[in-house]
């Protein structure tokens, strides 16, 4: 069911955006037993992370501080879980949003699962 489309703005947009895609991948069959094996239930903590990081890379509002890669690294994981991880993010994107920075998110999710898979073929040799 499609929310009515806005732009984003704020936190409160990053919030919802947070929000949506993690509702997805929790009931994703490839996605959700991996996070719920690493989060175990404890979504809070990693909720408030992600605001923090889409904040600073869409807001330009630096709340975010960390290597978003790192807790990555190690993960069984492969080009299936990011090219699913793409297709939930870009979806939740497409179903509750419009505009510049919209279309922003998207780029960088993209950029962004491009370059995780890169490196995590290359640190998992």
């Amino acid at each position: 069911m499609k929310n009515t489309s806005e732009e984003i703005q704020s936190i409160n947009e990053i919030t919802l955006l947070v929000n949506q895609f993690y509702e997805k991948v929790k009931q994703d069959d490839l996605l959700g037993p991996i996070f719920e094996e690493v989060i175990n239930s404890n979504w809070e903590p990693h909720l408030e992370k992600m605001y923090r990081f889409w904040e600073t890379v869409l807001l330009n509002n630096h709340t975010y501080h960390g290597s978003p890669f790192a807790p990555h690294a190690k993960l069984p994981i492969s080009a299936e879980h990011f090219d699913r991880w793409l297709e939930l993010f870009l979806t939740t994107i497409d179903d509750h949003f419009v505009g510049e920075k919209a279309d922003e998110a998207k780029w960088r999710a993209q950029k962004m699962a491009e370059m995780f898979q890169y490196k995590h073929k290359h640190i998992n040799r």
